[in-house]
């Protein structure tokens, strides 16, 4: 309670009110902890030197039988060369390319497209990563076992309890009765007659139990049961209670008042019951008789005996057997096995390969216009077009304003129509004079023929977006204006006489003019939906627009296609009457008969197909990094686009209108120079020309084009090659006579234009504006440019020698750059190779001016340009060229980083990356050189932005480093050396500066770059660990020695994380194991332990000539010898100490870890497994350190415990009220480790830390305490260590001064107990004995207690549970408030809060079919769950087995009663105190057979806690809804009774019978619903194994069971009402206090009620009343000790804490005092427990008079320490006395006397005559009691009562809500 002596901690209170700075605060109290707190730096542990060890133990590694784990393979990696597969039937590279190519970018860029891949293959990489990349993938299980648990059945689920609990043969009988309350009424009359069905049945065991219910439906559980077994007779009433009235007679004196409606009835109904009581009779005395004459018969006990041994001669054998039957890896099981997480998985590396955006089929189906006619002279053809039309096809992007592919021509025109243009004429012109043979022609072995008229084109697009048109543009063979030509097509009127005039024209012309085509029309249509690359399939071709003279170009295009969505621009254009049918459609990824752009057939090409062959289109992509890939393919194509002619102004030629551009490519200027046949031809002409015609626009002296040449560029140009333009005047005249002119009167040439295709050595590109000249001399390429300088007078100039035409290119090429900085470098290159050295300077001049580079010519050029790079960077003679080199690299990896194609660096360094081969005059190797320089540049005084990239990227130099070395060492031979001679001192020294030049870059500079650190870090990692396989391995675990040492116990969060990334990543080496050796490091060697074991139990194993001698905790031995996993588990044990974040990563790391050794299929077999669990045994002495942070052993914050779960969950509460500290030492010593390691613990609600806060508090009040939940653990009263004092040694070896007390967060435990599991589960039996036999005591208590938390916290928690949990509602319905506030004291609001938790509880168990997860998840969930409790309990099965087989002597020391002994039995009840499966209790149940044979002193000697706790569960258990458990479980306990039987000597088994009739009773106050029918069933199961058990035939054991069922049906009849009353409390705990009243002469059963009423006390917060229940427990115990002379005192000693204490003395000696086991030290345990209760109910004046008692004991003992503590504690309880006197905050209950009078006063009586008496029982007071909440609310209930009498409804629930 707060005072104002304390401000601060009112302000801190205040502060957690506001939401959101609780965890604020932490942060900031623990940041001030770890800054006033000395961090010590870890102790340095050298590792050992491997490769020295592999040969100093060559001997001892070889003969060990699993020498595989302790080697690394043979040719752990080697080199490979994979061909390079092209997506082509040909190779893209010309014949004679490499012999042509003379310039070393060209040569470069042909060798880079040539050459294979060069890859390094480590033969068990895929073992190097995260479990889920492992080769055997790890996925679900197949089938998982279904298994049955008692959670998941129905709660309301109607049993048939007729044929659950009846005998076939049997008297049976029912009817309807009337039922009276005899026991419950002053006096019995008409109106406490009920009527009830009621049912008699006999039991299995022949007794007969009458059930009565409500209605006819006996399948449901009965309302109530007499047992008959108790009745002793039946006898008829009189007619003054109720007629026909009859009256059973039980054996306690009570009575059953019964009556039918008929006389007849009742005869009926006491004849039958008397004919029962009669048969009982009689067998009751035959079996006396048989009992007292064979009672000393021994012949029954040598077959017993003998039985018995028999039976458990081969126990374990069998149960073994049976659990390994259906078995599976834990790990397979956990849920995050399940998780499909790839956040740790690397992308696969791909090789290079040609990319292609959105691919479009376009299919071009038809052209036709309205005018059509047939063009036979016959007229007997079909009706066509009446001239041939030409349509192109392209892609626009009018977002970008560009064109984006290159021309598809297509011929449409029917072979009618094609035969008006003469072939001959089409040939020579477009081809020269080059007619090819009549055989079929083929082209990359495809028939030139077959792609003659190409009709589908396959478009790529690789930004597609809806503003990407498909554009065709309609050409018509020359024949005169547009405007003129394009009349007849536009009139709708009847065509038949126009046709036949356009036919007759046409035909004229097609036969003169064939060969020239003017523009004609133009349609387009858009191609996509969106931007994702959806076809816009249902969209078709606009109308068909007549082309504008003015407005032919490109440019004039975009900006009609602008428009194209606005209908009423368009609509202003004029319309030619036809349609054009093109399709499209998606390209099937298995296109077959597809050619490339240069012709090339790609693979699955049927050359015998005629037909359907697919042309690929070129794309123009985008000059942008992203849109970019490198190229792989050879292609050398230049575009090139006539733009211009201003012929307006030229006087050189009379005629120049219509015009006609011809083109060539040529190779030389020399007068007889031809022109090269590399234009690419149109449809129906051959595919390639030697040159090639624009459209010709008529009568226009200044005419655009917008025709594309595309041209097939020879491999090595030079300056000679040249594009040469030849301007020809056409003739249009069509009279009769022009078809006989001569040709030279139809053209004439009126100008030449040439364009050089190299300019400073780069292809020209882009537009130009050249001059025309009149004639074409030799030589003319030296002419300049422009009129005003002429080198050769013979050139005439037009128009002065003005640039008048226009002209642009566009190269598309993968041998020839356009950028200027690259082609300096390659230029540079190549001109200095004879003398490097000379040119170094100026050699990085050219390297720093590559950062100028562009990028998408970066990305275009990767492969070539980083050869290149690492070529000169191994040539170099100068430090500064091979710095530069690597500053470039740098620039160009992250160019590709920002512009996220960074996968192609990865694809370049693991197939194209190669070091040269040394040779004498280059022996510099790539690794040597890049290792040197990546140093230079990481040093301070360097550029800090490139050093940075470096870090951030420098995963790229550290795989290159990698390959160089792998390469080097296969290529120089030297990996068949050692290791330490696979590379020089010189180099080792190179790696090792280069890592400790980056530690602080990533460990101290941190803040400033985060993402750089970070990468470096993993980087780093990675390339330590690749090194493992090619350098000395004892010279890698240096370097991460010295790495790991960088970082401190206090770092951040940052900081941690690298620190076990770096270590995931080494661990994830494919060779950890061999990296760790797992072997024994001892000199001598271990005996197995065959002294604990007999010879039968040795269990052989390929151990068996190991040496056993293994570290258990993390010594520096251990983590020499086994580096890697030693440094591991020293990082996580330091981990533990920190934040939740921080743990969480450890905890991930360590376990991930080991699940990938559990599915490593390398070390599938038992004993690999075994040996590898040899690594993790420090993991125990590490979870033994932190055992008291794991000993949470609830699964949620809110305890489901309900009346029908068969797992006993109370006792999870009975700590949650804690005692005063021990002592003021604890308190000073433990201040600051406990609450700030609360405080900077952040802790989820399910672990709480409040324990820790109650157990530093000095006072606390009871509010407070009430309002901490803290049921983290079970009580822990005898967890206090021995050993702590070693465990800080330890954790302060570990570097940490400051341990932990918070919990962990139970994701954490759950990690780190299945660890923990499959580390048991792995490990050989005798590496577990070793174990055992090292450990202390309480090392040993610590183990069983991880064990035990194993079982709680995977415990299975049922399919409601988790739904609920899935559903996001969580285990507990309302929010929770605060559990700093104290709770309300009013005690209304205290039972609304109690009727809440109550109905919370019900609803918990209703199944919900709301939650928004489908049932197969749950349904998969749950299977997973169960799967997983019953592998745990198996597993913790199997270690208790053997080790009460090796350790039975230890265990059975002081009569089975020493602490090891309780702690194993514990673990043994609790597997039956929580939910366990079907399959796991059967196994549990044998294993407690086995337990009760081997071990009967701990059961039937000394202290009967052990076997009252066992009955306790067992009789659970006999009550369970599954009939196998409830069969097993009453074996279990018959096989209980017969072993006590046997144990006396049979003569009895009290002890069993007086703790089952005591179990019995405390399953009642529990409330647990023992009466049902299925109880009934298990007693009957008893009766009859008795009875039919041959060995004890001929004795009296089968009676006194049967006088023991008798009695348990005597107590359930007696205490029936408690179940009525269950939810009242108040009720309850009247009906418990006349109960104990009852059992006066059973001291055992007296406490065990009292026992029972302090915990409902407890649980409604009643502290005082729970108090006085201890006071008079302890009373209890102190007079029979005073009567049996062992104590000096009785219940007197009491009275003055309550004058009630006398009811104690009461106690009589009967029978049931034969077993009673009280002595001094359970007195003193029950002192302190009331000395506690009286604390905690602020009863502080109390408590000295307790003490008072313990004192003299311990000053007996001696025991100072504990007297210290008890002095402590009285001196602030009267601390306490004196603050609450002076502050009068104590708040107590006052107790209210009430009279009523009136017409209610008589009842009212009745009621306050009941209040006063049960106060007075209850609280030990009169009524003058002043602090009473008891009693204050029974006067609330009175007062209701009377106002029920006085006054209206209304009233009463006014008055209720008053109050």
């Amino acid at each position: 309670m707060a005072t104002a002596a304390h401000p601060e901690t009112r302000r801190f209170t205040r502060g957690l009110g506001k939401p959101g700075t609780a965890a604020e605060l932490r942060q900031s109290v623990s940041e001030v902890v770890r800054t006033s707190v000395l961090v010590v730096k870890p102790k340095v542990i050298e590792p050992l030197d491997y490769e020295n060890v592999l040969v100093q133990r060559k001997t001892q590694i070889l003969s060990d039988v699993l020498r595989d784990m302790l080697q690394f393979p043979l040719e752990d990696f080697e080199i490979s060369t994979l061909r390079r597969q092209g997506r082509t039937l040909y190779p893209t590279l010309p014949e004679n390319a490499e012999r042509e190519a003379q310039s070393l970018f060209v040569q470069e860029c042909i060798k880079t497209y040539k050459s294979d891949w060069h890859v390094v293959n480590y033969k068990y990489e895929d073992y190097s990563g995260d479990f889920r990349q492992l080769p055997n993938k790890v996925a679900r299980p197949d089938k998982l076992a279904v298994h049955v648990f008692e959670v998941d059945e129905d709660v309301d689920k109607d049993e048939d309890t007729a044929s659950l609990g009846s005998q076939k043969g049997g008297i049976s009988k029912h009817g309807w009765l009337y039922k009276g309350n005899i026991n419950n009424a002053i006096s019995v009359t008409m109106r406490s007659f009920k009527r009830r069905y009621f049912h008699l049945t006999q039991l299995g065991d022949g007794s007969y139990n009458l059930n009565f219910y409500k209605d006819e439906k006996i399948s449901k559980e009965p309302k109530g049961t007499i047992f008959l077994d108790s009745c002793m007779g039946v006898v008829q009433q009189n007619n003054k209670v109720r007629r026909f009235a009859f009256e059973l007679k039980m054996q306690d004196k009570s009575t059953y008042l019964l009556a039918s409606d008929s006389e007849g009835e009742m005869e009926d109904w006491i004849n039958t019951l008397n004919k029962i009581l009669h048969s009982s009779f009689e067998i009751a005395m035959q079996e006396k008789r048989n009992g007292d004459i064979h009672d000393d018969d021994d012949l029954g006990k040598s077959d017993s005996s003998s039985g018995s041994m028999d039976s458990f001669q081969s126990a374990r054998d069998i149960e073994s057997r049976m659990r390994n039957e259906t078995r599976s890896k834990l790990f397979t099981l956990d849920p995050d096995t399940q998780k499909l997480d790839f956040s740790g998985i690397e992308p696969d590396v791909k090789q290079f390969e040609e990319k292609f955006g959105k691919r479009v089929l376009v299919n071009c189906n038809d052209l036709s216009f309205n005018l059509q006619s047939c063009v036979a002279e016959n007229e007997e053809g079909p009706t066509t077009n009446v001239e041939p039309f030409y349509v192109t096809l392209s892609l626009f992007d009018i977002q970008n304003g560009r064109k984006i592919s290159s021309d598809f021509h297509v011929d449409l025109n029917h072979l009618s129509v094609r035969a008006m243009v003469p072939s001959n004429t089409s040939q020579y012109m477009n081809g020269g004079g080059d007619t090819h043979p009549e055989g079929q022609r083929l082209v990359h072995g495809v028939p030139e023929a077959a792609m003659q008229y190409p009709r589908q084109g396959v478009f790529s697009i690789t930004c597609p977006h809806p503003d990407i048109f498909l554009v065709a543009r309609i050409e018509k063979v020359l024949q005169g204006g547009i405007n003129h030509c394009a009349e007849p097509y536009m009139k709708s009127s009847d065509s038949t006489k126009v046709a036949q005039k356009v036919l007759k024209n046409a035909k004229l012309a097609c036969c003169r003019l064939g060969q020239y085509k003017m523009p004609f029309a133009w349609a387009a249509r858009p191609l996509f939906k969106d931007a994702s690359g959806t076809l816009d399939k249902s969209a078709r071709f606009s109308a068909l627009y007549r082309q504008d003279n003015n407005k032919l170009s490109n440019d004039d295009m975009l900006k009609l296609l602008a428009d194209f969505r606005k209908p009423e621009k368009m609509a202003k254009l004029p319309v030619i009457l036809g349609n054009l049918d093109v399709t499209i459609d998606n390209v099937a990824p298995d296109l077959t008969n597809c050619v490339t752009s240069s012709y090339i057939p790609v693979k699955q090409f049927d050359v015998s197909e005629k037909t359907n062959i697919f042309f690929e289109v070129e794309e123009f992509v985008p000059c942008i990094a992203k849109c970019s890939q490198p190229f792989t393919i050879y292609n050398n194509h230049l575009y090139v686009y006539p733009k211009h002619l201003k012929y307006d102004s030229q006087k050189s030629f009379a005629k120049a209108r219509n015009i006609a551009v011809c083109i060539e490519f040529k190779d030389s200027d020399e007068e007889e120079a031809v022109s090269l046949k590399c234009i690419y031809g149109r449809p129906g002409g051959p595919l390639f020309t030697k040159n090639a015609f624009a459209a010709v626009l008529h009568h226009q002296h200044n005419p655009e084009f917008y025709d594309e040449f595309k041209i097939e560029l020879p491999t090595q140009l030079h300056e000679k090659h040249h594009l040469l333009f030849t301007f020809h005047h056409v003739s249009c005249d069509s009279n009769s006579k022009a078809s006989t002119k001569r040709r030279d009167l139809v053209e004439a040439q009126v100008g030449y234009a040439w364009l050089p295709l190299l300019k400073d050595g780069r292809v020209t590109m882009n537009e130009s504006q050249i001059p025309v000249a009149a004639n074409l001399p030799a030589g003319y390429l030296n002419c300049q440019e422009g009129a005003g300088k002429h080198s050769v007078p013979e050139v005439k100039w037009v128009d002065g020698g003005k640039p008048i035409f226009k002209v642009s290119t566009h190269l598309v090429s993968t041998v020839y750059t356009q950028d200027q900085h690259l082609h300096n470098f390659f230029h540079h290159c190549q001109s200095s190779a004879p003398a490097p050295q000379v040119s170094g300077g100026e050699l990085v001049k050219y390297l720093k001016s590559l950062h100028a580079m562009e990028s998408h010519v970066m990305i275009k050029f990767l492969p070539t340009t980083l050869n290149q790079l690492f070529r000169v960077l191994t040539s170099a003679t100068q430090e500064d060229v091979a710095v530069n080199v690597t500053r470039v690299m740098i620039h160009i990896v992250a160019q590709c980083h920002e512009e996220g194609l960074e996968h192609y660096l990865r694809s370049y360094v693991k197939f194209v990356f190669k070091t040269e081969p040394q040779t004498s005059t280059t022996n510099r190797s790539v690794h040597e050189e890049l290792a040197k320089a990546m140093t230079a540049i990481l040093k301070p005084s360097t550029d800090f932005l490139t050093s940075n990239k470096l870090l951030k990227y420098s995963w790229y130099f550290f795989e290159a480093l990698v390959k160089s070395m792998a390469q080097y060492l296969i290529e120089s031979h030297k990996v068949k050396l050692s290791r330490n001679q696979h590379f020089s001192a010189s180099f080792h020294h190179t790696v090792e500066t280069l890592v400790n030049m980056m530690m602080p870059h990533i460990t101290q500079k941190y803040k400033d770059n985060l993402d750089a650190a970070r990468n470096a870090n993993h980087s780093l990692a990675v390339f330590i660990k690749r090194c493992f396989n090619l350098m000395d391995r004892g010279f890698m675990f240096k370097q991460i020695n010295n790495y790991i040492n960088c970082f401190m116990p206090g770092d951040p969060k940052t900081l941690f994380e690298f620190r076990f990334e770096f270590l995931r990543v080494v661990c994830y080496h494919e060779h950890y194991v061999p990296l760790n050796l797992p072997m024994p490091f001892g000199k001598g060697r271990i005996l197995r332990f065959q002294a604990l074991l007999s010879p039968n139990d040795a269990v052989e194993s390929c151990d068996n000539l190991v040496d056993l001698q293994m570290d258990y905790s993390l010594t520096d031995d251990f983590c020499k010898n086994h580096f890697l996993v030693g440094l591991l588990l020293r990082e996580v044990s330091t981990a533990l100490q920190e934040f939740r974040e921080i743990r969480q990563i450890a905890i991930h790391v360590l376990k991930n870890l080991m699940i990938k050794h559990t599915f490593d299929d390398r070390y599938i077999s038992k004993s690999q497994q075994a040996r590898l669990a040899t690594l993790y045994f420090p993991l125990f002495g590490l979870l033994q350190e932190n055992v008291n942070r794991l000993n949470v052993k609830e699964v949620s914050p809110f305890t489901i415990n309900h009346s029908n779960n068969n797992g006993r969950e109370d006792s999870l509460h009975t700590n949650a009220l804690m005692t005063p500290p021990r002592s003021s030492t604890f308190l000073d010593t433990s201040l600051h480790k406990d609450v700030f390691g609360v405080i900077s613990g952040t802790s989820s609600p399910h672990t709480s830390s409040t324990p820790n806060i109650n157990s530093v508090r000095h006072a606390d009040s009871r509010g407070s305490l009430i309002s901490t939940d803290s049921g983290n653990s079970l009580s822990e009263k005898h967890n206090d260590k021995g050993n702590s004092l070693d465990k800080n040694q330890a954790a302060s070896t570990l570097g940490s001064t400051l341990l932990r007390c918070d919990k962990l967060d139970q994701s954490e435990i759950k990690s780190l107990l299945m660890c923990f599991l499959h580390v048991l589960k792995s490990m050989s039996e005798d590496a577990l004995f070793t174990y055992w036999n090292k450990a202390s005591s309480a090392e040993l208590m610590d183990f069983f207690t991880l064990v035990e938390v194993c079982l709680h916290q995977f415990r299975y928690m049922g399919k409601r549970y988790i739904a609920r949990n899935q559903d996001g509602a969580g285990p507990v319905a309302h929010e929770r408030k605060s559990q700093t506030l104290p709770v309300s004291r009013n005690r209304a609001g205290m039972m609304h809060a109690r009727l809440q938790q109550l109905s919370s509880l019900d609803n918990s168990y209703t199944f919900n079919h709301t939650y928004s997860h489908s049932d197969a998840d749950v349904l998969n969930q749950s299977l997973l769950e169960a799967n997983i409790a019953t592998e745990v309990c198996l597993t913790v099965l199997d270690t208790l087995s053997i080790f009460i087989m090796g350790f039975k002597t230890q265990l059975c020391s002081d009569h089975g009663h020493s602490p090891l002994m309780k702690k194993v039995f514990e673990v043994h009840l609790c597997f039956l105190r929580i939910n366990q499966s079907e399959t796991a209790l059967k196994q549990v149940f044998t294993s407690l057979r086995t337990f009760i044979y081997k071990f009967p002193c701990t059961f039937f000697e000394g202290r009967s806690d052990m076997c009252a706790a066992f009955c306790y569960e067992i009789l659970k258990c006999c009550n369970s809804k599954l009939s196998s458990i409830r069969c097993d479980a009453a074996h279990l306990l018959y096989f209980l009774m017969k072993s006590n039987f046997d144990y006396t000597g049979r003569k009895s088994f009290v002890r069993t019978h007086l703790q089952v009739v005591i179990a019995v009773s405390q399953l009642i106050a529990d409330v647990i619903g023992i009466g049902s029918t299925r109880f009934q069933q298990s007693l009957s199961i008893i009766n009859n194994c008795a009875n039919s058990d041959k060995t004890i035939k001929n004795t009296a054991f089968p009676s006194d069971v049967k006088d023991l069922t008798k009695r348990i049906r005597t107590v359930l009849m007696a205490t029936a009402q408690m179940k009525e009353h269950e939810r009242d409390p108040e009720m309850l705990v009247d009906l418990q206090y006349s109960l104990a009243k009852s059992y006066a002469s059973t001291p055992e059963l007296r406490k065990t009620w009292l026992d029972s009423m302090a915990r409902i006390h407890v649980k409604n917060g009643d502290l005082s009343e729970a108090a006085m229940c201890y006071v008079h427990v302890a009373a209890l115990v102190a007079e029979y000790l005073r009567r049996k002379g062992m104590f000096r005192q009785g219940c007197s000693a009491f009275r003055v804490v309550t004058p009630n204490i006398d009811e104690e003395a009461a106690m009589m000696e009967d029978v049931g005092m034969q077993d009673v086991h009280f002595n001094e030290d359970v007195l003193l345990e029950l002192l302190e427990e009331c000395a506690d209760g009286l604390w905690k109910a602020e009863r502080y004046e109390l408590i000295c008079d307790i003490y008072k008692l313990i004192i003299p004991i311990y000053e007996k003992r001696r025991d100072f320490e504990k007297l210290a503590h008890l002095y402590d504690t009285l001196h602030r309880a009267y601390s306490k006395v004196t603050e609450v006197m002076h502050t009068g905050k104590r708040l107590l209950g006052t107790y209210f006397r009430v009279a009523f009078f009136g017409q209610a006063a008589v009842s009212c009586a009745v009621d306050l005559a009941s209040l006063s008496e049960q106060h007075k029982s209850v609280c030990g007071v009169g009524a003058a009691c002043t602090s009473c909440h008891h009693c204050f609310l029974l006067f609330l209930e009175l007062c209701c009562m009377a106002l029920f009498h006085f006054c209206t409804h209304s009233s009463v629930s006014a008055f209720v809500l008053q109050i």
